[in-house]
Formats: structure tokens, sequence, C-alpha cells
């Protein structure tokens, strides 16, 4: 099982997603010309059936049961950790961060798996690295997962994080050269993410949930509003701050459904930046599972589809 970013050779994934309610499973096919594919996206309700099951039934079931297979971590399940450049040769890189981060997680680093996300300065004068955004998860909880995956009957090959999978879907809507903002919300909070040139450069947490904006009452929903602005702004001004050579375009809220015309009037009203709102009919071929089209449908299986959309995986 390797951790999020092994770069090597494109092949499919089967993303797979274990949340309180149930299994999300989804596969994108992006070599033909045109939009990625979605050739299958399902959910199966856990109820009170065991993880194993579940897994048993979904590679009995799945087209991409022949697929590869990722499985998206949970915030609570693993860390992100920002660190400062590491001024050290590629082959003492894994060594030097390890040590870096015995300081700054609460459990010993030997009983950790990590990786790192490059975070480069401006290419065009030789992008020095300026900081890398560490990824680390406990061994001992990596296993557990592993271990639902061998009573099922079936490998998994890949951990994954939604920093990731929000990356992957935020590079689709990129206009070329300038960066993308975007944020999307579900039952484990905000997530809000810059990327560039495809490469995710920031990633932050918001303490609101999906259902906190769905509230009926008007004076809750303000303050929450209120609230996200202003993270928003302190956020993104930060960030250009530190990566003035990045033109932030715009502001993409995730799907949604209904109160994202509510928060994407009230954020473009107070933001420097245009606010969209994202359907997955622009940026993926949905004909093969239309019921995806409906708004609230892509919010539950959005951070698994990004995970499906991504490109640098394991050979077998």
């Amino acid at each position: 099982m390797g951790f999020f970013q092994d770069r090597l050779k494109p092949k499919r994934l089967l993303a797979m997603y274990l949340a309180n309610e149930g299994l999300y499973s989804a596969c994108v096919d992006d070599t033909k010309a045109g939009l990625p594919i979605l050739e299958f996206c399902s959910f199966h309700p856990k109820a009170d059936r065991a993880w194993p099951n579940l897994l048993d039934r979904l590679l009995k079931e799945s087209p991409a049961k022949k697929s590869q297979r990722s499985l998206l971590l949970a915030p609570g399940e693993y860390q992100i950790v920002s660190v400062d450049a590491l001024n050290v040769p590629a082959e003492e890189m894994k060594g030097a961060l390890r040590w870096r981060l015995k300081d700054l997680l609460d459990y010993p680093v030997d009983e950790a798996s990590f990786d790192a996300v490059n975070i480069v300065g401006d290419r065009t004068t030789g992008g020095r690295q300026l900081s890398l955004l560490a990824i680390v998860a406990r061994n001992q909880h990596l296993r557990e997962r592993q271990t639902l995956f061998d009573d099922a009957g079936g490998d998994l090959h890949i951990i994954d994080v939604p920093e990731m999978a929000q990356r992957n879907i935020s590079a689709l809507v990129e206009p070329e050269s300038r960066g993308v903002a975007m944020l999307s919300f579900d039952e484990n909070g905000g997530l809000l993410t810059v990327t560039f040139a495809g490469e995710l450069y920031l990633a932050r947490r918001l303490d609101v949930r999906l259902s906190q904006l769905e509230t009926d009452d008007a004076e809750k929903r303000a303050l929450l509003f209120e609230r996200i602005t202003l993270e928003l702004q302190r956020s993104l001004d930060n960030f250009d701050r530190q990566h003035n050579f990045i033109t932030t375009a715009k502001l993409v809220l995730a799907p949604l459904g209904e109160i994202a015309g509510a928060l994407q009037t009230y954020l473009a009203a107070n933001l420097y930046m245009p606010v969209e709102v994202l359907d997955l009919c622009d940026v993926l071929d949905l004909s093969k599972v239309p019921e995806l089209k409906d708004a609230r449908r892509q919010q539950l299986h959005f951070m698994t589809i990004g995970a499906a959309l991504r490109r640098e995986v394991r050979q077998a």
C-alpha cells in the first residue's frame, strides 16, 4: 500500500471513502479526448453492516473492480503540517522531514507514515522550494484500514486525502497561468484550497459544517456567512502576500445544493474576486451516471470523484 504521492505510471482508480453514513466509491476514465468520463459512482449505506461486507459487495459488483484501489481518509484520520523548506539532497529528504516532524506530532514519529507536497516559488525564476505540506497518518490506523480490505478479499494500493482530491477538481477549472481558490463543505466542515498549475499551494480547514449552513434560521445563517467571509479574507490575503507571483483568478464553490446560490451572492458582495458555483457537468462527462446532474448528489460524491481523478498512481 502506498501513501498519497506515488508519481508513477497513470492507471485507473476505484476511489473509496468510508463515511459515517456508508461507503462511497467512484471511477473516472480520462484516457480519451474531451471531458473525463465518470464511469461509475455508488453509495452503500452503512446501517449495521460491517465494513468488510460492504467492501466485498462493492468489489464484486463494481464495473471498476479490476482497477487499482484508493482509500480517502477522513479529517481526524491524518494531519497536515506546514514545514519550512528543507535544504537537503533529495535522497536525504525523508530523513530530514522525519526529524522535523518529531517535535510537531503528539505521538512518536516512528509510529507515523508521511509524505509531502512541495510548495515552490515562481517557476519562471527557477521555482525555488518555499515550504512543504507534510501529510501524516498513524501506522496503526493505516494497518486497520488495510485489514478491512484484506478481510474483504481485495488489495488497497493507495491512501489519499481530501485536500489532494479537491486539488484534482480545482485543476480542471484553472485559467491558464492563474490560480483558483476552491471552497467545499460537508459534515466534516469546510475546506479551502488554492491551486496553481495543477499543484496544491494552500489547504485550510473551516469549522463550519454543511448542515449548519442549511439552517432555516436566517440570523444564524447570516452569522455563518460572515464568519466564512472573514476566514476567506484572512486566508486569501495572507496567501497573496506569501505567493505574490500567483494571481488568484476566482473563488469556486464546490457543489452544495440549495444553499449555494445564497452563499455565492454573499461572498461575491464581500470579496475582491469573482465567485462561481461549480457544476460537475461542466468538467466531467456524467452521461453514464445521469443522477449526478443533481447538485446535492454532486456534493455527496464530490471528494470521492476528486480522488478518482488522481493520476499519480503506484504501478501494480
